[in-house]
């Protein structure tokens, strides 16, 4: 079915008093565009800071990825996400590192520096870069942010899918979360444990949340954040006794999963699933029907709609 192209311009924030421009105005090719949707006011942690340090950095900013700089520089090194954090934990490569080089011994790991677990194979942007730019290199490499760097490789922002999703926010787009949403959902039961659960999504290609279902029922969404913060808060390490990993991580991941799980349809406009995650501060809906749970769609998939969408978003 056509939609009338009229509403097929998704708009975005100008720089400065210009106003909003259309994405396929010359504006959005502009450079040094991109600092107008990044966050410039970034946090930052040295490669000394503990990875238990780091944790506590990105849960208490709500942030799914944290740059690694040189404290006096401020020169870009890496950076460590979320899904890195429970790779350590439980189930991917780094996890190796944890069980050789810590003996298992979670209070130990979690001590050492960060540096041992950042990603140091950056993909990063400069401040000159247009937005588009920036769409076209996070939907190539399937990233959801990228550091945005001077000529120095000093970091002097970040943007990220948060803020392509923020742009489609409470827009009539003419798009359904159908056309974009994944319809191949990988859930985790209640009853698994922290541990299976953080493997689930390192091997599963490296899955940031997953609906948690109990009885075949949707109880609600468990992320990475989720498990950072378990750990971040302290409460974890109120059940070890001694040191080992195995008793943190087997929990059942019942008790991360936040209940009454805000969704979303399959037949609801792209920009009212934007604006439902903007408001009640989650990264990801699952797309339901009848009670049965049909796909998931996320902050990242807002990276594809504008990429692979044609009609009138990307020229």
């Amino acid at each position: 079915m056509k939609r009338p192209s009229e509403d097929r311009k998704i708009r975005m924030p100008g720089a400065m008093d210009r106003g909003p421009v259309q994405f396929d105005s010359r504006a959005a090719k502009r450079t040094g565009d991109v600092l107008t949707i990044s966050t410039r006011d970034v946090v930052t942690a040295p490669p000394t800071t503990t990875i238990i340090g780091a944790i506590k950095i990105m849960t208490s900013y709500g942030f799914g990825r944290l740059p690694i700089a040189d404290a006096g520089t401020l020169r870009l090194l890496g950076f460590v996400t979320g899904v890195d954090v429970v790779d350590f934990l439980g189930g991917g490569i780094r996890h190796n590192l944890l069980k050789k080089k810590y003996e298992g011994n979670i209070l130990a790991a979690v001590n050492a520096d960060i540096k041992e677990i950042m990603s140091s194979g950056l993909i990063s942007i400069t401040e000159k870069s247009s937005v588009e730019d920036a769409l076209k290199l996070m939907y190539e490499k399937n990233v959801g942010g990228l550091p945005v760097v001077d000529e120095d490789n000093r970091i002097k922002a970040l943007i990220t899918e948060h803020d392509f999703a923020k742009l489609v926010a409470g827009l009539n787009t003419g798009i359904e979360v159908e056309e974009f949403m994944s319809p191949n959902v990988i859930t985790a039961k209640g009853q698994m444990s922290i541990e299976k659960t953080t493997r689930m999504m390192v091997q599963q290609g490296g899955f940031r949340k997953l609906p948690v279902v109990q009885d075949s029922i949707l109880i609600g969404m468990v992320t990475a954040s989720d498990i950072m913060r378990y750990l971040g808060s302290g409460e974890a390490f109120g059940k070890v006794v001694t040191g080992d990993i195995g008793e943190v991580m087997s929990q059942p991941i019942k008790i991360l999963v936040r209940r009454d799980p805000v969704s979303t349809e399959k037949d609801a406009d792209l920009g009212g699933a934007a604006e439902t995650m903007m408001v009640k501060g989650v990264g990801a809906l699952p797309v339901m029907e009848n009670g049965s749970l049909l796909g998931i769609i996320t902050k990242r998939d807002f990276i594809r709609a504008f990429a692979e969408e044609k009609r009138g978003i990307i020229p």
